[in-house]
Order: C-alpha cells, then sequence, then structure tokens
C-alpha cells in the first residue's frame, strides 16, 4: 500500500476544513437560534424597563432575574450550535477558542474584587491600592460611567438600542401608549416610531 504524501494530507485537510465552512447552518438550528435569540432580547427588554422610577420597589430583583435569564438563554444559544460543531467534526481546541471559555466567570461565585472596585468607581467610592493595577481599571471603569451617567446626552447608539427594544416589546404586546408613562420622552418617541414601524399593514 503507498503511503500518501504529507503535503496532500494537509492539502486535503484544509479542503475539508473549507466545504466545513462553506456549509450553511441547519435550517432547524437556525431556527432555535432565532427563537432563542429573541427570548433573550425581550429579556434584555426587561432589564432596561425594571430600571424605570416607576419599578422602584422590585428593581433589585427584576434586574437580576432578568440578566441572568438573558445570560442563560445566550449561553443555551452558543452550546447549541457548539454541539452542532463538534458533531460535525470541529476540533475541541477550535470550538473552546470560540466558545472564548477563559473569560467566562461563574455567577455562583458571587461579585468579585473586581465587581466591588467597578461599583466603588460607578458611585465614587473610596479609590483602590495605586498598585493594584486590576483594581485600578475597574475602578476607572466605573468611574467612567459614572461620568457619563452626568452627561445631558445619551449616545445615540445607546438611545436607540433603548428604544428599539421598548419599541419592540410595546408592539409585540399592543401597548403602545404605555411607552408614555414610564419612558423620558425623548425615548417614548423613538420608541413610538420604532413600534409604528413594525406594525403589520
Amino acid at each position: 500500500m503507498s503511503e500518501v504524501p504529507d503535503s496532500e494530507i494537509r492539502e486535503g485537510s484544509r479542503s475539508n476544513v473549507r466545504a466545513m465552512d462553506d456549509t450553511p447552518m441547519p435550517e432547524p438550528l437556525r431556527r432555535a437560534v432565532h427563537q432563542l435569540v429573541a427570548e433573550a432580547v425581550q429579556n434584555c427588554q426587561e432589564v432596561l424597563r425594571s430600571t424605570e422610577p416607576d419599578l422602584a420597589g422590585d428593581w433589585q430583583r427584576m434586574t437580576l432575574c432578568r440578566a441572568t435569564d438573558a445570560a442563560d438563554t445566550l449561553d443555551m444559544t452558543s452550546l447549541l450550535i457548539a454541539a452542532y460543531c463538534q458533531r460535525t467534526g470541529m476540533s475541541q481546541d477550535t470550538l473552546s477558542s470560540y466558545l472564548q471559555a477563559r473569560q467566562q466567570r461563574s455567577r455562583a461565585a458571587g461579585p468579585q474584587d473586581c465587581d466591588r472596585q467597578e461599583v466603588a468607581g460607578l458611585l465614587n467610592g473610596p479609590a483602590p491600592d495605586p498598585d493594584d493595577r486590576e483594581a485600578w481599571l475597574r475602578f476607572s471603569w466605573g468611574h467612567g460611567f459614572a461620568d457619563a451617567a452626568q452627561t445631558y446626552e445619551d449616545s445615540p447608539q445607546r438611545l436607540l438600542t433603548q428604544a428599539c427594544l421598548h419599541g419592540l416589546q410595546a408592539r409585540l404586546c399592543d401597548d403602545v401608549e404605555a411607552l408614555d408613562s414610564y419612558l423620558p420622552p425623548r425615548i417614548a418617541a423613538l420608541a413610538r416610531k420604532i413600534a409604528q414601524v413594525l406594525e403589520e399593514p
């Protein structure tokens, strides 16, 4: 039996990778991903909704529950896609790099020092030890958010994102009129326009 040259093996492997990369996502998987992303987006809207003053009595519970619901749904989406990639022959090293496993943090451990430093920066708390570079980075990050909160205008990207989420939810619930009751006037006006665009003919 004749041996196949290494160059041909490498070329064959590249061809297989190209063939796999050119394969579109299977329709059932695509539909599942769309459904999960839609659920995550709805949870994100509820996080924003729960920050409004009229829900001040329950914001801690609702923001945490809906934010973690959104995170769990997106985790489920990632792992569903990963399972398909694994089934079609993707190497574990490649899969791990795509899943960005090294940056994952467990909620079960609760807030860490870096989170507490960020909150300190947000609320103008005591600064950390200057020699602790990671603590200073997170403190500065929080301080940057606090500074941004003092400016009169939000960024157009942030305003449009909020308006899109609220307008979408209002259209899905067929309750566009309620937007004016809990949103700042500028965001409410944008959300109403988006809801009108989404209205079925």
